[in-house]
């Protein structure tokens, strides 16, 4: 994982670009361990610029106990986006792997809450099913 690219990437999805350290380290470790996509993603963007340095290109400052992306950073990020309908290069086992699943996997969590009011559901017609008053 390309950890200047992924400050950036995690800065500008904030509200004005700012996340405190506590924010910053929490979504640095969720994407750290979300699996080899995004390292993938993260290496290819840092390759585009490869002399990237977040406080000395002053594409980051630090400000009240946390970092805000500058308009520099945007612009930097920018180049490293790939632009829609551009072929991107990538090594093959990444590329069948992205084929593979075009839409990114829910969390286990948020499926397991989706499903539960469904099977609640089951559970209730089933029992009222078996648990008839016998006459």
């Amino acid at each position: 994982m390309n950890f200047q690219v992924t400050v950036l990437k995690i800065l500008v999805s904030y509200p004005d670009g700012f996340a405190s350290m506590p924010d910053l380290k929490r979504d640095m470790a969720i994407l750290a361990t979300s699996g080899p996509d995004w390292a993938a993603r993260t290496k290819r963007m840092g390759a585009r610029v490869p002399e990237l340095d977040l406080f000395s290109q002053r594409l980051v400052e630090r400000v009240n106990g946390g970092w805000r992306i500058t308009d520099e950073g945007r612009a930097v990020l920018e180049l490293m986006e790939p632009r829609p309908g551009t072929p991107q290069v990538q090594p093959e086992d990444t590329r069948a792997r992205e084929l593979a699943s075009p839409v990114p996997a829910r969390s286990h969590s948020v499926e397991l809450r989706r499903r539960e009011p469904e099977r609640l559901g089951r559970r209730r017609s089933s029992k009222s099913r078996t648990c008839a008053p016998h006459s």
